[in-house]
């Protein structure tokens, strides 16, 4: 396969994929070694920096995504998506999922001072958050995680994009 080809499809399948495509899933459909590939990926995104749409890297992946300020543009197709605000006691809880996971539900709820089963299964719901496990002790609680599709609406590479605790006094507290 010449170079030529395996751009055409490493865009194909990052175009095709319902989800970001990571290198390693990359090669090993292409069968190339994965640091070219990483370096073919780069190419590419480089190629499209300045298209209407971009390749984004995302999840610990890559999808091809349009241009945030085209927005106003796309809108027009009628394909508007409408994404409903999470509620605050929403927000603060995937917060302290995304910083403590895993999590029990008692955790949280000790961390907020309030229950948290609507909020909790608000981000079930919207697949923003998991069952990641089962804590060991008495009960065997449930452990919340964070999920690829949070990653994805929150336009994060991956965990460690996440600002850091310090930055926030109020989480001082949650320090153990």
């Amino acid at each position: 396969m010449t170079l030529e080809e395996s751009y055409r499809i490493i865009e194909g399948l990052i175009f095709a994929a319902p989800y970001p495509l990571t290198i390693k899933e990359i090669s090993e459909i292409i069968a190339i070694d994965e640091k070219l590939t990483a370096r073919l990926v780069e190419d590419i995104a480089e190629k499209y920096r300045n298209s209407g749409f971009i390749l984004r890297n995302v999840a610990g992946g890559y999808q091809f995504v349009t241009r945030p300020e085209l927005s106003e543009w796309i809108e027009k197709l009628g394909r508007k998506v409408i994404h409903t605000p999470l509620s605050a006691p929403a927000l603060e809880t995937l917060a302290i999922i995304a910083y403590q996971q895993p999590v029990t539900r008692a955790e949280i709820e000790k961390i907020r001072g309030v229950r948290a089963d609507s909020a909790i299964n608000t981000l079930l719901e919207r697949e923003l958050i998991a069952e990641v496990g089962r804590k060991d002790g008495p009960g065997r609680p449930l452990l919340f995680g964070t999920t690829e599709k949070f990653l994805l609406e929150f336009n994060l590479k991956s965990l460690d994009d996440l600002p850091r605790r310090s930055e926030f006094p109020q989480l001082a507290s949650t320090d153990e």
